[in-house]
Order: structure tokens, then C-alpha cells, then sequence
């Protein structure tokens, strides 16, 4: 007799990658039912993917703490050391517009800290999926350096910095298809300054941590999640070797 599977023994990496990888397969097959309008699309995928998210995480997780873009807030969380953090569909446009830069973000942080995440790229080479727990080889740095920003709203201190840096703009989608970009060797730099939630950014920066990457707020202080106001407006993450320089940057640019 075959075991019973049980997903409550899975670890949280490949549980955090299995519900990233399920859920983006959900909104591929939203997407090409043709059910929907494009106007109507991005709340149809975003909805049926949460639904399926947030019910699978308090299933086999129940005990921690959980925050969904797509879902009302709750105050229990801010009680729990474990807290999942998903974005369902993140680069809603891209999505509706079957782009390849949109993401599933699933993550989890601890005490604050971006500990493990998964981004499930689902529109790239037939769906791939970066994990915290499972490190790919980040190509090397080519000569030219690559900022990669916002395709339709490239914030002013990404482009101030990427004149300053002499650096190729990168136009993307989704906040998760920009950082997994920097492991891909797709581009060398994400700075973003234009507004963001916990939800854009907790499981990219937990992947890229995870693969030596730098990953911090604009003024290089520590990205914090699972916090009362789930606003976090900016984020860098770039190879560890621009850091500095490109914080140096942001500050003299902030002084005016």
C-alpha cells in the first residue's frame, strides 16, 4: 500500500514552492479559459489564487500568522513569530496582458525578517520557480551595468541613479520578475522608490538574500516585515559589489 501523502510534513521551502508553482498554474488556466475581460481578468486570477492560497496555508499551517495582498488584514498576525506573506498575482497588467514578467510571491517571514520565499515566474520558459532554500548560480556581472525599473513608471531615483551609474534601463514588470532578474543575470541593480506593500517585496528579498545578493530600504537600513503598517515604500536589491555605491547615491540624491 502506497503512503498517504501529507502535506503537513512537507518543509516550509518546498511547500512555500509548491503552492507558488499551483497557484501560477491556477491563473495560467484563469487566463486562458477566455471567460473573462481584460479589464476583468486581473481580479478574476488575483481572487481564485488567493482563495487558494490563504486556504492551503491555514490547512497545513495553522498555527502561524498570515498577510495577502488580496486579503482583509488581521491583527492576530502581528502576534506570531511565523507569518506567510503572498502576493497571488503580482504585475496584475503584465499578467492580464500574458507577458512573462509576473510573479506568485510566496514567503514567510520570522521575528520580522525575510527568512524563506519562493517566486513562482510562471510566463517564463514554461514556469520557473527561485527559492530561498534552493540557490541557483547567479551568472557573473557583465561590463555594462543593467538598472532594471518599472516598464510604464520608472521611479526618479532609479533613473537619477542609473544616469549617475552610466547603467543600461532594464523595463520590467512586476516587483518579483525585477528582483529574480538580478539572479537570472538579466540585470545587475533593482532600486525602487515609488511605493510598495510587504507583499511586493518579502519573498523576492528573501530569494535573493538567500543568493548573496544585497537586499535593503534605500537608506540601507534592514527590510522589516510583519509590521502593524504593511507600507514599505522602497527596496534595492543589486549584486553586493553596488551596494554601497548605489546607497551613496540615493542619500546624495535625497540632500538635493
Amino acid at each position: 500500500m502506497s503512503e498517504i501523502f501529507d502535506p503537513r510534513t512537507m518543509s516550509d521551502g518546498d511547500l512555500a514552492a509548491h503552492l507558488a508553482e499551483i497557484a501560477g498554474r491556477i491563473l495560467v488556466e484563469v487566463r486562458s479559459s477566455g471567460l473573462f475581460s481584460p479589464k476583468a481578468l486581473g481580479k478574476a486570477g488575483d481572487q481564485t489564487a488567493n482563495q487558494f492560497l490563504c486556504h492551503a496555508l491555514r490547512e497545513v499551517r495553522p498555527d502561524d500568522g498570515l498577510l495577502s495582498e488580496e486579503e482583509k488584514d488581521n491583527a492576530a498576525r502581528l502576534d506570531k513569530s511565523r507569518v506567510w506573506i503572498v502576493d497571488p498575482v503580482d504585475g496584475t497588467r503584465e499578467y492580464g496582458e500574458a507577458r512573462s514578467d509576473w510573479a506568485v510571491h510566496v514567503g514567510m517571514a520570522v521575528d520580522g525578517a525575510p527568512t524563506l520565499g519562493a517566486v513562482a515566474l510562471p510566463g517564463l520558459d514554461g514556469g520557473t520557480i527561485l527559492r530561498s532554500d534552493q540557490t541557483v548560480a547567479v551568472p557573473p556581472a557583465p561590463q555594462k551595468l543593467r538598472m532594471v525599473v518599472s516598464r510604464t513608471r520608472p521611479a526618479a531615483e532609479a533613473v537619477a541613479v542609473a544616469d549617475a551609474l552610466d547603467a543600461e534601463l532594464v523595463p520590467m514588470g512586476s516587483a518579483g520578475a525585477k528582483a529574480m532578474a538580478v539572479i537570472l543575470g538579466q540585470a545587475d541593480i533593482y532600486l525602487h522608490g515609488g511605493g510598495q506593500y510587504e507583499w511586493d517585496s518579502m519573498a523576492p528579498a528573501a530569494v535573493a538574500i538567500a543568493h548573496g545578493l544585497h537586499a535593503s530600504r534605500i537608506d540601507g537600513s534592514p527590510l522589516l516585515y510583519n509590521q502593524r503598517d504593511v507600507y514599505l515604500p522602497d527596496l534595492l536589491i543589486c549584486r553586493k559589489e553596488h551596494a554601497d555605491r548605489v546607497l551613496g547615491l540615493v542619500a546624495a540624491l535625497s540632500k538635493g
